[in-house]
């Protein structure tokens, strides 16, 4: 793993936004510069074998320039580690470096930049906001049936009651749009993650709700873009699900 960038958070920020990449050169300069607009980014740049580096590399030089208000900071994997490791890392970066609130978001303009100052400004006390998906666009009918399903686990696996089916509540236990606080940062920075791909999101929110964190949920417009979802990693996310479960009494994972 390659770091570039500044050791600590900007006097002027400290809100931060982590943006995992892989092969995203179509559409990493619009939410790049977009995300900039409102909070300090670091792109982690997960083994891209497309222009992303290179792109990424110009806006760095442009905001040295002066040309956005925030800055960027670059992690680069030599080779793809997936979600998990990407976010990890600048989850990692992001509590050294002394941020208080950090949002991770999508590569692909799945989530609208735009509304970053949604997260920001939410209730600075709790640990974790979910950007929930309500207003959604071009989603297929696959992908809605897998995040209920993961909705129904992680809230089930969430109580100490094995007769609490609904649980907490949590609408939407997958969107990878939350913020995290720096507490919420630095327990999943220590982790060793168990999730393979998109089931990060579960983990990172099973990681924080057990370990007596506050959850809250605000609404967010989601466009599917396009998806690196397969037998794979539904194979995995449904392991992970039972791991979940298995684990339904502890309060680690």
């Amino acid at each position: 793993m390659k770091i570039s960038g500044w050791p600590k958070a900007s006097s002027m920020s400290k809100k931060l936004v982590v943006i995992p990449a892989h092969n995203e050169a179509e559409t990493i300069r619009e939410v790049t510069t977009r995300a900039l607009r409102h909070a300090d980014v670091s792109v982690t740049d997960d083994g891209s074998t497309d222009k992303t580096a290179a792109i990424l590399r110009d806006i760095a030089l442009e905001c040295d320039q002066g040309k956005y208000p925030c800055k960027l900071h670059i992690i680069t994997h030599p080779s793809a580690t997936h979600i998990p490791l990407g976010i990890q890392d600048g989850l990692i970066f992001g509590w050294r470096a002394g941020y208080d609130l950090v949002v991770t978001m999508d590569a692909g303009l799945s989530h609208d930049p735009d509304a970053l100052p949604q997260f920001f400004n939410h209730n600075p006390g709790i640990d974790i906001v979910i950007g929930s998906r309500r207003n959604t666009q071009n989603v297929p009918l696959y992908r809605k049936a897998v995040s209920a399903m993961a909705r129904m686990v992680v809230n089930y696996s969430l109580t100490d009651s094995y007769f609490d089916l609904p649980g907490p509540g949590i609408r939407d236990c997958t969107s990878g749009y939350r913020r995290y606080s720096r507490r919420a940062c630095e327990l999943i920075a220590k982790a060793s993650l168990k999730s393979k791909a998109f089931d990060f999101h579960m983990e990172a929110l099973a990681l924080c709700y057990r370990a007596g964190m506050k959850v809250e949920e605000i609404p967010i417009s989601y466009i599917f873009s396009n998806s690196s979802f397969n037998k794979t990693v539904l194979s995995q996310a449904i392991k992970f699900g039972l791991h979940l479960m298995m684990t339904k009494n502890r309060s680690s994972i």
